[in-house]
């Protein structure tokens, strides 16, 4: 019975990973990433050069799937961001059960915005909901949210994960209703995920007097990049800030510490990752740079 589970359960991950949809080993019975943590991460192996969370390790190769899934009856996560899926999560009232469900509240929103409820990919959930799948908008990168609908009404998108069907819990099984492909993310709907835009936050920058003119200009312009990146873009903006100013630590025209200081705190301004995670993609970022810039041409102090 397990070994026949535990096959069920490898043929989900890799009917999942066969439509493109990176998946992620879940615990067993649960729906947690059996995946560590980053306070657990060891910095070893894939993790190497700094923790590697569940949504980059989410994976469609077959090899990997089943390497994952041969160790253990693992429930099956499907990692919607890279997966280019917009899911809408219609829940069940957990306690007064005379409460209109997700799915009844959802209908109401289809019908006031003038539009049918959207045939799509359907899959039932263990506790009786529903999941919704939708292709995401070429160019779009909506986030998770919850009740933005409406009551009983998330969605997962960029940082989250949906339970894929074949998965099982003490509630129950998690089972295809339409099997069709998912359809476009409706304008409408793409419209009243969409965050709203934060203001750019400035960031003050203390620069000492060892830095001349055209240093201290790089530093500021890197630090408003920073400040001001899109997310999404934010930890590539933040490799190439630290990579770029490395070359003037090198050069002895921007001092080491001060760089790290200024952009870390750049980073935090509307951060989407830890503050250790920033911190580690600058240190990596400077030590690239330094390490591949000669030494000879420093200006004297």
């Amino acid at each position: 019975m397990t070994h026949d589970r535990n096959r069920a359960l490898l043929a989900a991950a890799l009917d999942a990973a066969a439509r493109g949809w990176p998946v992620l080993p879940l615990r067993p019975g649960v729906k947690r990433p059996a995946l560590h943590g980053e306070t657990a991460c060891t910095r070893t192996g894939v993790c190497a050069g700094g923790h590697v969370k569940w949504e980059q390790r989410a994976t469609t190769d077959p090899e990997r799937i089943r390497a994952a899934w041969s160790t253990g009856a693992f429930n099956v996560g499907i990692a919607t961001g890279p997966a280019n899926l917009v899911v809408i999560d219609l829940d069940q009232p957990k306690t007064d059960a005379d409460a209109p469900c997700g799915a009844a509240t959802f209908a109401a929103l289809c019908e006031r915005a003038g539009h049918a409820v959207p045939t799509t990919r359907r899959v039932r959930t263990a506790s009786g909901g529903t999941h919704l799948y939708f292709t995401a908008p070429t160019g779009a990168r909506l986030g998770n949210t919850a009740g933005a609908l409406g009551p009983l009404i998330d969605t997962r998108a960029w940082g989250g994960y949906v339970v894929a069907p074949g998965s099982l819990t003490p509630q129950g099984s998690y089972t295809v209703l339409d099997d069709c492909p998912p359809a476009m993310l409706p304008d409408w709907l793409h419209d009243a995920l969409k965050p709203a835009p934060r203001p750019a936050q400035s960031v003050s920058v203390p620069v000492t007097t060892r830095a001349c003119r055209y240093a201290a200009a790089a530093l500021r312009g890197e630090v408003n990049n920073v400040a001001t990146a899109a997310d999404g873009t934010r930890n590539a903006v933040v490799l190439r800030a630290a990579r770029a100013l490395g070359r003037l630590v090198a050069s002895g025209d921007l001092d080491r510490g001060e760089v790290e200081e200024a952009l870390s705190r750049a980073a935090s301004a509307n951060a989407t990752q830890s503050q250790r995670y920033y911190d580690d993609v600058i240190r990596r970022g400077l030590d690239w740079s330094i390490s591949h810039n000669p030494q000879a041409g420093r200006r004297a102090a």
